[in-house]
């Protein structure tokens, strides 16, 4: 499969504005202009991006407590995903969801979830009713190694596949479920084995090469839209942060961290644009440049942007 340059180009684009936006999260968290705690996406960028670029604005997907990257890749505003992040009342959720529960409804992302494997049942969900609405969607489940030891996980795969639903199953392992090694919790080495127990099929990609992740992505989908059934990728990727903010990381070792780090999914990205001349280091400075003013006015209106107010408190609120 041909990827042209334009769309190689967005993806550098994407990949950059969720990796900064990362970043400035954190600068914010430690100026205290973020409560509670935070699941940073940093080095994972290459999965949510090579995914979502596979899919139509409409179709869902459904993401994990690690949420902000597939937000944003989904086509997510920043500014309004900063603004959710600092709990206010411009925010997507109207600042009651924050970093951990941002839903657009516009670009089909039916929410984060802080429940472990807490999303896969949604999207077996939103399969169905795509199905009874021949509105010929499908639906993209994001989730963890960790969520692959969940009920939840094998009652969505067991469901979609005995429905033959249009359900994307993309399990990001980053080798740890909090602070456990998958290899200590699991007695199998890859979670796409688990398909074949559901008569669906899988894939192992490498998870920190974008361009592999969307051609993937894009085959699947296809076959998805033709209804043929659920299927399984698992992405092999790292996160180069800890589990959340102030995560000690005792339980894994600088030296591993540095190795992955080297493996970077952006770097990779650009070596390559460079190496098949897609595009100058004159030029992919300049789009830098441009993802840099696009996170300061998002942090600007932000920091800007009024507090919820306290009347609204039940507002939206379901149960």
């Amino acid at each position: 499969m041909e990827i042209n340059k334009d769309l190689i180009l967005q993806m550098y684009d994407r990949m950059m504005e969720i990796r900064k936006f990362e970043e400035r999260a954190m600068d914010l968290f430690t100026r205290d202009k973020i409560r509670g705690s935070m699941h940073l996406y940093i080095g994972e960028e290459a999965v949510a991006t090579g995914v979502c670029f596979a899919l139509n604005k409409d179709d869902y997907i459904v993401s994990t407590h690690r949420g902000h990257g597939h937000c944003l890749a989904k086509g997510a505003r920043i500014d309004l995903t900063m603004a959710e992040l600092l709990g206010k009342a411009t925010g997507y959720c109207k600042g009651k969801g924050g970093s951990m529960h941002i839903a657009d409804l516009e670009t089909g992302n039916l929410g984060a979830n802080g429940i472990v494997g807490g999303g896969l049942p949604i999207a077996v969900g939103a399969a169905l009713s795509a199905r009874l609405q021949k509105n010929n969607k499908v639906a993209v489940a994001f989730f963890g190694d960790g969520a692959s030891n969940q009920g939840t996980f094998h009652e969505s795969m067991n469901l979609a596949s005995a429905w033959k639903l249009p359900v994307l199953f993309v399990c990001e392992n980053n080798l740890y479920g909090i602070t456990v090694p998958f290899s200590e919790a699991s007695a199998i080495k890859d979670v796409a084995v688990r398909a074949r127990a559901y008569n669906m099929p899988s894939v192992i990609i490498d998870g920190n090469d974008v361009l592999e992740v969307y051609k993937t992505a894009k085959e699947a989908v296809e076959k998805l839209r033709k209804g043929e059934g659920p299927m399984l990728i698992e992405a092999k990727t790292y996160r180069h942060m800890g589990h959340y903010t102030g995560d000690p990381q005792i339980y894994r070792t600088k030296e591993e961290v540095e190795e992955w780090k080297k493996k970077d999914p952006i770097k990779r990205l650009r070596c390559y644009i460079l190496e098949n001349n897609i595009a100058t280091e004159e030029e992919l400075a300049v789009r830098e440049k441009r993802v840099d003013d696009v996170i300061d006015q998002a942090e600007q209106f932000a920091l800007n942007s009024p507090e919820p107010d306290a009347a609204d408190l039940l507002n939206d609120v379901f149960a």
